[in-house]
């Protein structure tokens, strides 16, 4: 009888089903809900918005040279000089044939005044004094060719003294003292401006569309027309610490390349920044829209969807399809597929599928980094190859 009674006592555990796991413990928050407006990158170069490159505009040979290489110059500034000695004789030249043919003419008034006396008293005929009138013209036509010619030789000279077409900074001279330069043809220096300065780059059709359509819903102005703010950080630089407006859209698209043009006007009062100085920039991409921020770990990313898990009230865990955008103060923005009421579950998500019953620790969500931008890694600069002591 005790081993019948063992018997069916083991045999009644062993039909007795195991308890139930309990339900897994998860962090969980509501989403971070602020104001967004998002940047979009370029990688771009500064540009001089003058670039003046000073040749000669007569012949001749350099005699001076006045300006120190790479300094900054002043508009009208003196540089260069060319041999002004020819251009003095042809000028004094010029200016006997303007008093010769000024003699000249006023003897033609004379003859005239003369003749027209005569013909009043017929001591003259018609046709003498016709030919009086013809010569007086012909003269005073001269004087006015003589006196061109004398101008012309009076800019010639002016032009063998080269001064700074505009204020900027010079470049190094391409021609030695006693070398012959040409007129119009050969390269003397160069003059940029550099403040301010352009920064330069080229966007994507996309990109464009984009701000098509945003200023077609007036979300925001397109750059053609409204001075949009860009902000730029160097090569070496973490942060944007450079300012500018957006000036200039191109009106046509690259069919090579697909990008259309376009450049920002920046400040630059110290000359810190020069033509073809390479740096990356941020143009404003959007207005100011209500966004949802998370964690990117909360996020679940497979190969047709990206999606994030929430409890509902009754503790059990749905699955919610989400849109992304790009970084804000560390965390990722969600532009739909969630609202602030949800609570997005923040770990533990490799454990978890749809319907699963969690019990959710509410935690909060926090801002992980400044209100900026991404910042990138600064370049170092190459390691010296050769050094010496002092």
């Amino acid at each position: 009888m005790l081993a019948m009674l063992v018997a069916l006592a083991a045999g009644g555990c062993g039909a007795r089903k195991p308890p139930p796991p309990p339900a897994p413990t998860v962090a969980a928050a509501h989403p971070l809900q602020r104001n967004v407006v998002d940047w979009d990158d370029y990688v771009g170069r500064f540009e001089a918005i003058q670039n003046a490159e000073i040749r000669p505009r007569v012949s001749g040979q350099v005699t001076r040279i006045a300006f120190k290489e790479g300094r900054e110059v002043k508009k009208g500034q003196f540089l260069l000089e060319i041999d002004p000695r020819p251009f003095r004789a042809a000028l004094a030249q010029a200016q006997g044939q303007a008093a010769r043919a000024e003699a000249t003419l006023a003897n033609a008034r004379t003859e005239l005044a003369r003749a027209k006396l005569l013909l009043q008293t017929r001591a003259v005929s018609q046709e003498e004094y016709e030919q009086k009138l013809a010569a007086e013209r012909s003269a005073a036509a001269d004087l006015r060719a003589a006196q061109a010619a004398a101008r012309s030789s009076a800019l010639d000279l002016e032009f063998t003294t080269i001064r700074a077409p505009i204020t900027g900074r010079v470049s190094d001279k391409r021609v030695s003292i006693g070398d012959f330069v040409t007129a119009g043809q050969t390269l003397l220096t160069t003059v940029v401006t550099v403040d301010p300065i352009w920064f330069s780059f080229d966007g994507a059709e996309s990109f464009y569309l984009k701000y098509i359509r945003q200023q077609q819903a007036g979300e925001r102005e397109s750059s053609r027309t409204a001075p949009n703010p860009i902000d730029i950080k160097l090569a070496d630089e973490a942060t944007y610490n450079w300012h500018g407006r957006m000036s200039f859209v191109d009106n046509a698209i690259d069919p090579t390349s697909g990008t259309i043009r376009a450049h920002a006007t920046v400040a630059n009062p110290k000359g810190f920044l020069v033509p073809g100085m390479f740096g990356r920039a941020r143009l404003l991409g959007s207005g100011a829209y209500k966004a949802m921020l998370i964690p990117d770990e909360a996020i679940v990313t497979d190969q047709t969807r990206r999606f994030v898990y929430v409890v509902d009230p009754g503790g059990k865990v749905a699955v919610r399809n989400v849109e992304t955008g790009p970084l804000v103060v560390g965390l990722r923005v969600v532009t739909s597929g969630i609202g602030s009421s949800d609570l997005v579950v923040l770990d533990g998500l490799a454990h978890l599928q749809g319907g699963a019953k969690v019990n959710a620790r509410v935690t909060q969500i926090n801002p992980r980094a400044a209100d900026d931008a991404p910042t990138a890694t600064p370049v170092e600069p190459p390691q010296p190859l050769e050094a010496t002591a002092q």
